[in-house]
């Protein structure tokens, strides 16, 4: 990895209620934290929310577009890259993640997560999703311990 910044990608729903809403927040301002960029499918929902927090916290954010303008990214992105693929940005949202952290979703964010279980990427679950290969946490919290281990081993295998 050399230089390169943490990179972690967080994903769930786009139709959201205030309670995930706050939840995404947090995990915004948890990844901007913890000093890593946040990638997210750059649209609204948990997307927008978590961008924000990161945003607010003085974090970097990064937004793979499914179609092919910039101007679709929620305000919260800094960079927004268009794929102008569709839901087929799931796997890149995935794979270039060091680190995934899923909140509640349907089936986009299903299929993040069996993409990131593909690409053997540690995923925390904050949505209830109880999958197999998921590392489950209490709250964001406890999200945090988890995150902070695995950046620190992360960086150990540089």
């Amino acid at each position: 990895m050399g230089n390169q910044k943490i990179t972690i990608s967080v994903i769930g729903g786009h139709d959201i209620d205030s309670e995930v809403e706050e939840l995404a927040h947090k995990v915004g301002i948890l990844v901007a934290k913890v000093g890593a960029v946040l990638v997210c499918g750059g649209l609204g929902g948990v997307m927008e929310a978590s961008s924000r927090g990161s945003k607010e916290a003085g974090g970097t954010t990064i937004g793979i577009l499914p179609g092919k303008d910039k101007v679709d990214a929620n305000p919260h992105i800094d960079i927004a890259l268009p794929s102008s693929i569709g839901y087929a940005r799931n796997a890149v949202v995935a794979c270039s993640a060091d680190i995934i952290i899923a909140l509640p979703g349907s089936d986009g964010t299903s299929s993040e997560i069996s993409y990131g279980i593909v690409y053997k990427r540690p995923i925390i679950d904050l949505g209830g999703w109880d999958r197999e290969g998921m590392i489950k946490v209490k709250d964001v919290r406890d999200a945090e311990v988890k995150i902070r281990e695995l950046i620190k081993r992360i960086k150990q295998e540089e």
